[in-house]
């Protein structure tokens, strides 16, 4: 078992993660949660094991916590899916905005740009976030799954990297 590769084919762990998926009405039970599974999946391909999936309201305070929770519990990444746009109940950035300690605007605008050019109008009207919290990478995704896809897409290449800045093996 020592040599087996990891969930995906990585061959390497590159750390823990968690999901939070922004979304009322799966935290209400009305609807089932299918973007936290495509997520999850698309993680443990890029050699990350997911602690888990919180799924919260709309609601900058719930967004918040769940963020807090993840850093507080020492994950490597947090991958937030949905309420990143411009509607007024779309508050992922502005909660995300007060957990950050830097942001990284290039990855946020790489992968707006990246998903707007494969098609994915959700991620282009993104207003999501991309920073540092503590040693947690913290990233909005918008929440269709033609998004997460190309989102997941640009992000994986640059995971490894940060991680291993964010927890000393680089220098930067």
């Amino acid at each position: 078992m020592e040599n087996e590769p990891l969930v995906g084919g990585a061959e390497e762990l590159l750390g823990r993660a968690l999901v939070v998926v922004v979304d009322d009405r799966v935290s209400r039970g009305e609807s089932s949660d299918t973007i936290g599974p495509l997520v999850t999946e698309l993680l443990g391909e890029a050699g990350l094991v997911v602690d888990g999936t919180i799924v919260v309201p709309g609601e900058a305070v719930a967004i918040r916590n769940a963020l807090n929770t993840a850093v507080i519990g020492g994950v490597d990444l947090v991958v937030t899916v949905g309420g990143t746009g411009v509607s007024p109940r779309a508050v992922t950035a502005d909660a995300t905005a007060g957990v950050l300690d830097r942001p990284i605007p290039g990855i946020a605008e790489a992968i707006r740009a990246s998903g707007l050019a494969a098609g994915a109008v959700d991620a282009g009207l993104s207003r999501g976030l991309v920073g540092v919290s503590g040693s947690t990478l913290v990233v909005n995704l918008a929440s269709s799954r033609a998004a997460v896809r190309d989102g997941m897409a640009t992000l994986t290449p640059l995971i490894s990297h940060v991680i291993a800045e964010l927890s000393g093996m680089e220098e930067s």
